[in-house]
């Protein structure tokens, strides 16, 4: 398989390691020294293209994949809002795009048994939850999409919340915010070499229960981005990363 990375820092060339090891090709590497080179004819080089790049350019570069009819798997977060137009522009293009706030196959099990418990906890309405997120102080949108993905996961199945809170948390601004009764509070801290830890916190008068997972690296994002590119490949609509890791079976 050929693909074309869209963003080739840090994640790019964990991604670009991974790839070869699973014998693809790399025709492609976009970062902001060569941005020139991002064109429809030199996209449809490749069999489909990976995109982890910044917030200010993941709308414009799904955009010019559908227009060049190449396949995408997008990792970028913070363009949430914008998430219904682009599905809108997908089917009008008939292109193919996955999304996920994280590729990891961990926290896709997460995401899973964080819906399951949600659910149970709706029996036990004396537990009040909470999801805390830790990122390296580098990750540029707050709060991560991962801790997204995990209290919307609890919105819809937790029936006492209905939205969420974010809450940017340091040492010279510690959390004093205060919720509503129907919001689900996302605490985010930034703390240098840390690349990814997501707790679900549910506390009560007499105990606490704690459901974390923690990244000791980007490696499991990259994999899961690779099996991504190889799950859309043949694929046309819009993907949820759901689809692919489908627990339900």
């Amino acid at each position: 398989m050929k693909i074309a990375l869209l963003g080739y820092g840090k994640m790019g060339k964990m991604i670009e390691q991974i790839a070869l090891d699973r014998k693809h090709d790399i025709v492609l590497k976009i970062d902001r020294d060569n941005l020139h080179e991002l064109t429809a004819d030199n996209l449809q080089q490749a069999d489909v293209a990976i995109e982890f790049s910044t917030p200010s350019t993941v709308l414009s570069n799904i955009e010019l994949c559908f227009e060049a009819g190449v396949p995408i798997v997008v990792g970028t977060t913070g363009w949430h809002n914008e998430m219904g137009q682009i599905k809108e522009q997908c089917v009008e293009h008939n292109a193919s795009m996955i999304y996920g706030t994280n590729f990891s196959v961990g926290v896709n099990i997460f995401f899973h048994v964080n819906r399951l418990l949600a659910r149970i906890m709706n029996n036990y309405p004396y537990y009040e939850v909470q999801v805390e997120e830790i990122h390296h102080t580098q990750k540029l949108d707050s709060p991560s999409g991962t801790a997204i993905t995990i209290a919307e996961g609890i919105i819809d199945s937790l029936d006492a919340k209905s939205q969420w809170k974010n809450v940017l948390v340091s040492d010279s601004q510690p959390d004093n915010e205060t919720v509503a009764p129907g919001e689900v509070l996302i605490e985010s801290l930034r703390i240098e070499n840390v690349p990814g830890t997501h707790t679900v916190i549910y506390d009560s008068e007499v105990d606490t229960l704690e459901f974390k997972h923690t990244a000791h690296n980007r490696n499991g994002f990259a994999l899961g981005a690779v099996l991504a590119a190889e799950w859309i490949k043949d694929k046309k609509g819009f993907h949820a990363i759901e689809e692919m890791f489908d627990f339900n079976k």
